[in-house]
């Protein structure tokens, strides 16, 4: 079965929705210093993305190949957009509250992995 599909989830609207929705929220973020010793908003989303990727992968273990690493690219997809979106604090200390909106933005985004993986098998 050829399963390469098309726009899974960065090119769809929901994923635009939703990086609409952290653009909006960017006030959350507001007032952030540069932090060499602490978790960095960087260090967040990319353990946040790779661990909801993990996730998708244990609770989908029939994925053909080609699926898994179309999904890997677009997981690259998606923090390279958060990396752009968040650019100014990227490299900036994490505070409680920020990793709280970044656990739910991010397991979003795994919402629409999740619906991607259905449409397909």
């Amino acid at each position: 079965m050829d399963s390469i599909v098309e726009n899974l989830v960065v090119n769809t609207e929901g994923y635009e929705a939703l990086v609409e929705y952290l653009a909006s929220s960017l006030t959350l973020f507001e007032g952030l210093s540069v932090s060499a010793n602490s978790i960095t908003i960087e260090d967040v989303v990319t353990d946040l993305i790779a661990t909801q990727l993990m996730t998708v992968f244990s609770q989908n273990p029939d994925i053909e190949q080609d699926v898994r690493f179309q999904l890997m690219q677009e997981a690259d997809a998606v923090l390279a957009d958060l990396n752009q979106v968040l650019e100014g604090i990227w490299l900036c200390e994490a505070s409680d509250m920020q990793i709280s909106f970044l656990e739910d933005f991010i397991s979003l985004v795994k919402n629409l992995f999740d619906s991607a993986i259905s449409k397909i098998y």
